[in-house]
């Protein structure tokens, strides 16, 4: 099969346009493509890959595994593991690897929790 020489066809609706509105067209396009996997992204995730970034955070695989078990235990899979340690952190003005390290000991789920139940949990 031989794939239709249309070109000049399909430019016309680019004639007349400036390289700025060309430009503005690109990205709104490329929006338009990007945007269903940004939102598969917020939507969706797994124990691996929850564990995939709390490793690039620096903890250690045993670390890991015990908070996103913790944040699977308490419904806050959805926040994203790194999220809620980034959010405990931040709260109590501590080091991230610190929050990371109570949450491994059992300690500050409650707040934890909290920080996602105000303000419409963002």
């Amino acid at each position: 099969m031989q794939r239709r020489d249309d070109f000049n066809e399909r430019r016309k609706k680019f004639d007349g346009m400036s390289d700025e509105d060309l430009y503005k067209y690109f990205w709104e396009l490329t929006g338009r493509v990007v945007e269903p996997l940004l939102e598969l992204g917020r939507k969706n995730t797994s124990p691996s890959i929850e564990r995939s970034v709390l490793l690039r955070m620096g903890f250690s695989s045993p670390d890991t595994k015990a908070i996103v078990n913790g944040c699977i235990d308490r419904a806050l899979m959805g926040k994203g593991a790194g999220h809620v340690v980034y959010r405990l952190a931040r709260a109590k003005n501590i080091p991230i690897k610190e929050a990371g390290a109570m949450l491994v000991r059992g300690e500050g789920w409650d707040e934890a929790a909290a920080l996602f139940k105000r303000a419409g949990g963002k």
